[in-house]
């Protein structure tokens, strides 16, 4: 071996070195792992359903046979007190939820963003401001504060998504302000600020992308919640509304036959706490690794 080749030895070694410890990207480090695997297919199968349902044409949704049938046969899931297939109703169920959470979180979401944004960057009185509006929003418990909007101003899926959304933009906002108070403190807000950069560029340019893993987290947090809020209004009967399948209602009507059916109830409510559980597991994960 030459003399260049023994000095160019150590480089290449080196080069090689930084090669293999080259940190893995989010999405090959979330694959990795087997429980957002596992929360990804579940909720994939949970958005999947009604459109397949509704693209085959099963919706089957009124179609009246045996009444209380227990599961088996051409009934996996029996029947219910009106003779109709769970297994299709708890499938398209899906559907009303799924519009409604996902809207209602990217109601809150945006705005909660904002908000947090600028009591994060001005401080002082938009700050306050902000965050006292935020303690009278929550001088009520969540769902009381939900069902006084959605009795005052109707059972609408429009309604429900904005009072849902309005509920936990307060909530997102307060985590995009701690997040920002630490990011307002680095050097490249500062360079941005002696470059005469406009507010709205610092905000939107320079500190959203910044903060976007704490949002990106917190987001799906509410996802989850939004779930079970939705759920939760149709069950007390200030959602959807019959012959909707959505699961809140469904274990609604069907509760009475718990001793005597317990399909009926059963299947909707574990459809719920699956959609459930694998959002919050998403939310780990991405908590974990986003954030490490």
């Amino acid at each position: 071996m030459s003399v260049i080749d023994i000095k160019l030895a150590p480089l290449v070694l080196s080069k090689a070195s930084r090669t293999v410890t080259k940190p893995q990207g989010v999405g090959g480090k979330l694959l990795r792992r087997p429980t957002f695997v596992l929360s990804v297919l579940i909720l994939g199968f949970w958005v999947a359903a009604p459109v397949v349902l509704a693209f085959l044409g099963l919706d089957g949704l009124n179609r009246t046979g045996g009444v209380n049938q227990p599961p088996g046969g051409g009934h996996p899931f029996g029947t219910d007190n009106l003779g109709r297939d769970v297994f299709i109703r708890t499938l398209a169920g899906a559907g009303p939820i799924l519009t409604i959470a996902p809207a209602a979180t990217a109601i809150a979401t945006v705005v909660g963003a904002a908000m947090g944004l600028a009591a994060g960057y001005f401080r002082g009185i938009v700050d306050d401001l902000l965050m006292r509006s935020f303690d009278i929003l929550h001088a009520l418990p969540g769902i009381i504060a939900i069902l006084l909007v959605t009795a005052a101003f109707g059972r609408s899926p429009v309604t429900i998504m904005i009072a849902i959304g309005i509920f936990f933009a307060p909530i997102i906002a307060r985590t995009v302000r701690s997040a920002v108070f630490v990011e307002t403190g680095k050097q490249y807000v500062e360079s941005a600020r002696s470059q005469g950069e406009s507010t709205w560029r610092i905000l939107f340019v320079e500190l959203l992308p910044n903060v976007a893993p704490t949002l990106i987290v917190e987001a799906t947090i509410r996802l989850g919640f939004a779930v079970f809020a939705s759920a939760g209004l149709s069950f007390l009967g200030l959602g959807a509304q019959p012959p909707s399948p959505d699961w809140g209602l469904v274990v609604s009507q069907n509760r009475i036959f718990i001793q005597t059916a317990w399909w009926s109830v059963t299947f909707p409510a574990l459809a719920i706490m699956t959609l459930v559980v694998a959002v919050n597991l998403i939310a780990d994960n991405l908590r974990e690794v986003l954030q490490s």
